[in-house]
């Protein structure tokens, strides 16, 4: 019988596994190629997977919840016709491997009365979380304790400790000296955390559990509020040109292009040259290093028909002009919408733009999208009065005016910059020429 393996591939440089969420085929099935065969969850982005041959689906080596390694087999599909009854039997009687059977056997064996090292310790906490080896090794080496590491926020799937977790706890240790103090807290009890027994609703109330993605956006953002000192600059920028302009082309520019031109392209574009002049908003930190970007990727946030987040990325955005914005804004926003985003399309952000104007607000204190240092929330434009100067004098008329509120990592950005920088996107907004071609 000639078998084809379907392994799971790489999905993105730091995503080294992947939940399986939901098979969508069954054995026994036929499979075409490039068919969508099984859904998968990252700690980035959900998937389908299409299927890299076509056969009968005759094995699956990973059952739904279950956590497959890149490089893993998953599935294993016959080119020879139907499954036989023996090809049936064998799936039924190999029971698909666990975390604890892929690990190596000196490490899944370890008697639990045995004494162990600090690495055999720490395998899964008291809570039951699971540790990577990787995880392991650094927390021995760094000779961090199982209620350490057991404290750290989680990013992975469900809310496992990644390697970036542990580095930026160890970072935020060492420029603090937090060691000590959160381990004299916790002594104390004196630490908030989060309640350990399921609260009991009264009348009215229900209880929500979080989704999946929401554990990881409530997790991140908590880790930047305790990584960065957010500190939050407001300018209000005269977009009276870029909303006549617009009015004017959207419906050539429509006709043309095959696409609506909205106002994002137009700030991002705004943003990317307000970077080129100041780059070191374009920054991320590690540990005392400050690490400069060359490469301009602005991460837009997009709402999602779930309530949730996400935010895809617009790499090289000072390399393309306002159609090539338009289309790439357009195309990300939909794929959001509709979950088909790949894990590359929301990697390498170095600075987050994000519009809180959409749903009618003025002004907001985003929360930094980490490693990066700053982001910057656009308000909702609106006619208001205001005093136009001229060479005749001053008079009173009615302007298209917006709000830019940005938040940046006192760490590393100082009043001054990310003051000046929030400024000159502004200028670039009113500086917009009204008689642009597009």
């Amino acid at each position: 019988m000639a078998e084809i393996e379907i392994r799971l591939p790489k999905m993105g440089e730091s995503v080294t596994e992947a939940t399986i969420t939901n098979w969508l085929k069954k054995v026994g099935d036929a499979v075409a190629m490039d068919e969508p065969l099984v859904e998968v969850a990252t700690d980035k982005v959900d998937n389908e997977l299409p299927s890299e041959a076509a056969g009968i689906l005759v094995r699956q080596l990973f059952q739904k919840d279950e956590v497959a390694k890149v490089g893993e087999v998953i599935a294993i599909l016959s080119t020879d016709g139907d499954a036989s009854p023996m090809q049936e039997t064998t799936q039924e009687a190999v029971p698909a491997p666990t975390n604890v059977q892929v690990q190596p056997e000196s490490e899944a064996s370890i008697p639990i009365d045995e004494p162990q090292s600090v690495s055999e310790k720490i395998a899964s906490g008291s809570n039951g979380r699971f540790y990577s080896p990787l995880v392991r090794s650094i927390a021995q080496k760094e000779q961090i304790s199982q209620e350490e590491l057991q404290s750290i926020p989680g990013t992975g799937m469900e809310g496992r400790v990644t390697k970036k977790d542990i580095l930026n706890h160890l970072s935020n240790r060492a420029n603090s000296g937090v060691k000590e103090a959160s381990q004299e807290v916790e002594k104390k009890g004196s630490a908030p955390t989060a309640p350990t027994s399921p609260p009991i609703p009264s009348g009215g109330e229900e209880i929500i559990e979080m989704d999946r993605m929401r554990k990881l956006i409530a997790d991140h953002m908590v880790m930047s509020k305790q990584v960065s000192p957010h500190v939050t600059s407001f300018v209000e920028a005269d977009v009276t040109n870029i909303v006549l302009w617009r009015n004017k082309v959207k419906k050539d520019f429509l006709t043309r292009e095959g696409e609506n031109i909205t106002f994002t392209p137009i700030f991002i574009e705004a943003v990317a040259r307000a970077i080129q002049d100041f780059p070191m908003i374009n920054v991320s930190v590690s540990g005392t290093n400050i690490i400069k970007k060359r490469d301009i990727n602005i991460g837009m946030a997009t709402a999602l028909p779930s309530g949730n987040l996400i935010v895809p990325v617009i790499r090289h955005a000072d390399r393309l002009n306002l159609v090539g914005l338009t289309k790439a804004v357009n195309q990300l926003a939909n794929n959001a919408r509709n979950n088909k985003l790949k894990p590359e399309d929301i990697q390498g952000g170095t600075y987050t733009i994000t519009n809180v104007g959409t749903f009618g607000n003025v002004m907001g204190t985003p929360i930094i999208n980490q490693p990066q240092v700053a982001i910057l929330a656009l308000g909702a434009i609106r006619k208001v009065p205001a005093v136009i100067e001229t060479k005749d004098g001053d008079f009173i008329g009615i302007r298209h005016k917006m709000f830019l509120s940005h938040s940046y990592d006192h760490r590393v950005v100082d009043g001054a910059l990310g003051g000046q920088f929030v400024r000159r996107v502004a200028d670039y907004l009113e500086q917009f020429d009204a008689d642009r071609k597009f």
